[in-house]
């Protein structure tokens, strides 16, 4: 592990090099030296270490100017500093700090001590620099993937076609799968890690009676107390943002699963709830509205035989639909009208006979007989130029009728609201039951 490790030793003194030098390669750290701060910083331009022990008195550039200009250059800028130093004074420990040095050790050396402090500060920068590689490569496939996630949407607007749906979000859905994995894992890690690294910290606290001033200081300068309460609920909120992704790209992966030719036993409920969750923000409040409340009144459903895909775009149509209505209302009315009648959309599912039934209802503004009569056919819309394409319905009432000789009738009276009633005939459903939840 040590071997590929690389350290830049600056002193002006040759036996303090030998002797630095020594102490380290004793346990396979590789390093390089330098006599001054001037050819530390030309060695600095072909020579990239993982860690600078940098002497503070040196003739020439100091090493607190040496430690300034290393900081100014964008190239070097992160490499963690240790001064090295006889210099005990708060003052000039204070200045060291500032100009981003991570630490300090005293002259005459300790071998232990000076291995000690050279550990903790590899092992940090080396914990730093994976987590921020993985983080940028991981934001990159995350942007790449909501990218893709972006133009789904714009190609689902613009022609409601399955085969396109199903294949697009699918492809999103994957793409998710690969860096929320990783983050997955990666997090669980790092928490273990982060934990040691506390507990080790509390253990120093308890049991060592001297704190060295550079340490104490250094501990202030953090706010080491608050760090370490905040740091694990940090990356417990990590933990819990990309769980969310990943039931997101679950529910993706449950709506846009592909059918096959012949009907498969499905949960009707997920496909519903998959709908939901991929709707989930538009159902948000907004600068126009308040939140749409969903009720979820779920029976005893088996699973049935059918095409899950296409009746996963059924449910997204109505769903969708019914926001687009109440957005348009909510265009009309101040704040205080939609409060006092808040926005519902209910859900209900049961058996009837050898029927299961799906019943989408909205408390909107309803519909008049002319429109409920033409809301089924095809390139029919009530929405605006560039709103809607007239497809949505016309396609949903097809999947049930034709590819599942099933019915959707629409019930309707202006301002009574709407309801759309499925009925999918269950004689070819399985054992399986499936329990909905009642919100």
């Amino acid at each position: 592990m040590w071997c590929d490790i690389k350290i830049l030793v600056v002193d002006d003194t040759p036996a303090n090099l030998e002797i630095v030098t020594e102490i380290l390669s004793s346990i396979g750290y590789g390093t390089a030296t330098a006599i001054s701060g001037d050819r530390a910083l030309k060695r600095l331009q072909t020579y990239t270490p993982d860690l600078i022990l940098l002497d503070v008195q040196m003739p020439g550039i100091d090493g607190f100017e040496t430690c300034r200009q290393i900081k100014a250059n964008l190239a070097t800028a992160d490499i963690p500093i240790i001064f090295m130093t006889a210099l005990s004074d708060a003052e000039s420990k204070v200045q060291g700090f500032e100009l981003g040095a991570v630490d300090y050790i005293t002259k005459p050396f300790h071998e232990k001590e000076l291995l000690a402090r050279v550990k903790t500060h590899l092992n940090l920068r080396q914990w730093s620099k994976a987590l921020e590689d993985s983080v940028a490569e991981r934001t990159h496939e995350l942007q790449i993937a909501l990218e893709q996630l972006k133009q789904f949407q714009l190609k689902l607007i613009q022609a409601e076609k399955m085969s396109t749906l199903g294949n697009l979000v699918a492809g999103v859905a994957h793409e998710i799968n690969n860096p929320t994995g990783f983050l997955k894992g990666s997090i669980s890690n790092a928490k273990e890690y982060v934990q040691d690294l506390l507990t080790h910290i509390q253990l120093r606290q308890q049991y060592e009676s001297q704190v060295h001033p550079a340490v104490k200081n250094h501990a202030e300068d953090i706010d080491l107390e608050f760090l370490c309460k905040d740091l694990p609920k940090l990356v417990d909120s990590m933990q819990s943002a990309t769980d969310r992704i990943i039931s997101i790209s679950t529910s993706l992966r449950t709506f846009s699963r592909s059918d096959t030719e012949h009907q498969i036993a499905a949960d009707i409920h997920e496909g519903i709830n998959s709908a939901l969750l991929i709707l989930k923000y538009r159902l948000k409040d907004n600068q126009y509205r308040p939140a749409i409340e969903v009720i979820q009144d779920y029976g005893n459903l088996p699973k049935i035989e059918c095409f899950p895909g296409q009746l996963n775009q059924v449910f997204m149509n109505i769903l969708a639909n019914a926001i687009d209505m109440f957005d348009e209302i909510a265009q009309g009315c101040s704040l205080e009208e939609l409060e006092a009648k808040p926005q519902q959309i209910t859900i209900r599912t049961e058996m009837i006979q050898d029927q299961v039934q799906i019943r989408i209802r909205d408390n909107g503004k309803g519909i008049t007989e002319d429109v409920k009569a033409r809301v089924f056919d095809h390139l029919f819309t009530t929405k605006g130029v560039g709103k809607g394409t007239g497809l949505g319905l016309a396609i949903a009432h097809q999947i049930v009728t034709e590819q599942h000789q099933g019915t959707l009738d629409v019930y309707s009276e202006p301002g009574q609201g709407t309801e759309f009633c499925i009925q999918i005939p269950a004689h070819a459903a399985v054992s399986n039951v499936s329990v909905g939840t009642r919100d």
